[in-house]
């Protein structure tokens, strides 16, 4: 008998994301000329979703976008992969949000957001699309939407047992009543850094050992292609990443994200019935990093997305 589907709650962002190519990123003050741009749908949220999704997890949406053309384009977007978006909300007057993404050759990028309609989610949407968040096995959650929508998600997925994720992204101050409620935290050393309020080019062996501080048990720090960190009840384990030839980094960690959140409802079962949770964590670190380096073989964020089976079978590969 097969396992039953993972259900994934996402609360988060939905963006348009415009990407420029260029050869190098631009120096403070600097303009530089860039090729051809092009229009891809994305969001932090709305690609965990789909990274979910395609990763086989029964996956909902709770989110906002505009009246404009942009909003009708992200939700046949998520549709098409099998996301469920009866908690979508499309809000009159407002524009979908935006990304400006800068992508150089080699696949580093600079990206800036328009929280447009994003930032209107409410305490009140999480209340109505309570079946979504009550009735998942995860609830996956970043930091493009405010801070009360994800706080009042946490604490209502919490009281009704389920596993609470945060991938901490933008890199922005994190309320303490929120890090409570979290499970597993996900961030990229930026992040850790911001989070930890201490110098944004610190080594990662220094940020590994003070990973424990952010609260969570589970603390995942990315490192891109030298893989990731965790801290798990304070003991830390890295977890190397399969080698890719990287075009595009962007969407790579929402890959990641989507993946482990899925995963990790497996590793938590693996505990509850006192099973090699080691093991089982390791296994889920390594198909998300796997997720992460596929995203980054490809251009754009949901375009790059891959498929289960494209995960499973990198994963397997020696590193």
């Amino acid at each position: 008998m097969s396992a039953p589907q993972v259900r994934v709650c996402v609360v988060g962002s939905l963006n348009m994301d415009l990407v420029v190519r260029c050869p190098r990123l631009p120096a403070h003050g600097e303009t530089i000329l860039g090729g051809a741009y092009r229009t891809y749908p994305g969001g932090k949220g709305a690609n965990q979703a789909v990274a979910a999704a395609r990763y086989g997890a029964r996956v909902s949406m709770v989110g906002a976008v505009g009246d404009d053309s942009h909003g009708p384009k992200l939700r046949q977007t998520l549709e098409a992969d099998g996301v469920d978006c009866t908690h979508l909300l499309t809000r009159a007057g407002q524009s979908t949000g935006l990304g400006l993404i800068t992508v150089a050759d080699g696949g580093e990028n600079t990206i800036v957001v328009a929280s447009g309609a994003n930032a209107t989610l409410t305490e009140a949407d999480i209340d109505a699309a309570g079946e979504a968040v009550r009735g998942c096995d995860v609830l996956l959650m970043q930091l493009e939407v405010p801070h009360q929508a994800n706080i009042a998600a946490a604490a209502m997925a919490k009281k009704a047992g389920r596993v609470v994720v945060l991938n901490a992204a933008p890199a922005r101050p994190v309320p303490g009543p929120l890090l409570e409620l979290v499970d597993l935290l996900i961030v990229n050393r930026t992040e850790a850094a911001r989070l930890l309020a201490i110098d944004l080019h610190t080594d990662p062996a220094r940020l590994q050992v003070r990973l424990p501080e952010l609260g969570p048990v589970a603390v995942v720090m990315t490192l891109g292609a030298m893989g990731c960190i965790i801290s798990h009840r304070g003991r830390p384990r890295r977890v190397n990443s399969p080698s890719v030839e990287a075009l595009d980094s962007t969407g790579a960690g929402d890959a990641f994200t989507g993946v482990l959140a899925v995963e990790w409802v497996d590793v938590c079962r693996a505990a509850a019935r006192s099973g090699d949770e080691s093991k089982r964590m390791e296994q889920a670190l390594r198909l998300a990093s796997a997720a992460g380096a596929l995203a980054a073989t490809r251009h754009g964020a949901i375009p790059s997305l891959p498929a289960r089976a494209q995960v499973e079978e990198l994963a397997a590969r020696p590193t």
